[in-house]
């Protein structure tokens, strides 16, 4: 499963309290990579079958059909890294979370452990 490894939490200790549309949108995120962490076992063995040519046709067109029918917003192909913090959807560093805005004026602040603004 792909879940992400820090919350709304050290959103509030960084940055302050988060405005409503960030969020609502983080919110909205959350329930996606939710929905998506449920459905992916059966996802990815409706793809299998799908794709595997020594199983018969009909039974490959019953698995499409299935895949079909599961929620599109379950594909981890609709989940969206968003910043905890302004909820900007791009240019989001994966393993902070948070936009490279955001990212920089935590860096030269330096409430960030391990990360210091060069100059030279």
């Amino acid at each position: 499963m792909r879940l992400y490894h820090r919350g709304a939490a050290f959103c509030i200790k960084m940055r302050g309290k988060p405005s409503k549309m960030s969020e609502k949108r983080n919110i909205r995120d959350h329930k996606r990579r939710l929905l998506a962490a449920k459905y992916e076992l059966r996802r990815k063995l409706y793809k299998a079958c799908c794709k595997d040519p020594d199983l018969p046709s009909d039974m490959r067109d019953k698995h499409r059909y299935k895949l079909s029918k599961l929620p599109r917003k379950s594909s981890f192909a609709r989940v969206r890294n968003r910043c905890i913090s302004t909820g900007r959807p791009r240019s989001v560093y994966k393993f902070f979370r948070i936009s490279r805005i955001v990212f920089r004026g935590l860096a030269s602040r330096g409430p960030l452990m391990g990360i210091k603004k060069s100059s030279w």
